[in-house]
Formats: C-alpha cells, structure tokens, sequence
C-alpha cells in the first residue's frame, strides 16, 4: 500500500506539446551571455549604432547604377594632404536636375561644357566631395587611346593585330 501511495504521488514527466524552443546560447561558449546591469544601463551602454550613410546617395536614392547628366563645367581638383597631382572632375547636372561633382579616369579626355556623360558611382579617394565617377566610352566621353590594359574600365577596345600577307 505505501509503495502505490508513494508512486502516485511521485510526479509523472509528459512530452511537451510543442517542441523545445532551440536556446538562444551558444552550445559551444564557455562563458554565458550576460545582460547589463542596471547601472551600466543607466550610464548609457545601450547607444543605438550611427545609420550608414550611402557612398552615393543621388544614384542610391534613385536606385539607379548609373546617370545621364549634362557637364557645366570641366575642371581639375588637387587631392588631399599627402598626394599632389591634378585631378579631372566635372560639374555635372544629372537627368533628375541635381548637380554632382564626378571624377573623369584615365589620361586625358575630350569633355567640355554641354557634353553629356553618363557617371556611375564610385569616389575619388584622395579628392574632396568627389563621390562619382565619369563612365569612359558611353555618350560623349570617348575612352582612353592606347590603352592596353584594364581596357574595360576605360572604353576601349582591343587592338587589331597587324597580319602578315
């Protein structure tokens, strides 16, 4: 009798009806998760991170990958502290009616005032506010002549070769 008593009394272990959550820890840490204190959450642990501004914000607020624009004015930038040199840029009115300042790559160039040029994103590293970048071989901005290698990035297309007859 005190063996059925003692065993309805003992708790009976069922399956639960939804799996088990997987934990949120993981299995393979030596050291667990530990929250904030309630001081360090006073002092100001918690600061949400800086929202990422965008490398290109004209062409990634259109959600385009590249612009038609219209140069207003071609000119040269000299780059900051450590190199010297003059870098090409332009002026450009873009098709949206903004206006950029866009690096034109590669030696020389036939740009002038009222060309129309396509530019991409992409800065100029070593230029100030010079976030974009001129794409070489579209519309009027003609490629780099000579050019042997890295062509694709700068319009040009591959030399014939000479045949012998």
């Amino acid at each position: 009798m005190a063996s059925l008593f003692r065993s309805l009394m003992q708790p009976t272990f069922r399956r639960p009806l939804m799996p088990a959550m997987p934990s949120l820890i993981r299995s393979f840490s030596s050291t667990l998760v530990q929250s904030a204190t309630l001081n360090q959450v006073l002092r100001g642990c918690r600061k949400p991170q800086k929202k990422r501004r965008a490398i290109s914000p004209v062409l990634s607020g259109m959600n385009a990958p590249a612009m038609k624009g219209v140069c207003i004015k071609v000119g040269i930038t000299r780059p900051k502290k450590p190199n010297s040199g003059e870098r090409k840029t332009c002026r450009v009115r873009l098709s949206n009616g903004k206006h950029i300042t866009a690096y034109i790559p590669g030696e020389g160039h036939n740009l002038q005032q009222h060309s129309v040029v396509l530019v991409k994103g992409g800065r100029a590293q070593d230029c100030p506010g010079v976030l974009y970048t001129c794409v070489r071989g579209a519309l009027d901005l003609g490629g780099v002549a000579n050019r042997s290698t890295s062509r694709s990035k700068f319009g040009t297309k591959k030399p014939k070769k000479a045949t012998v007859g």
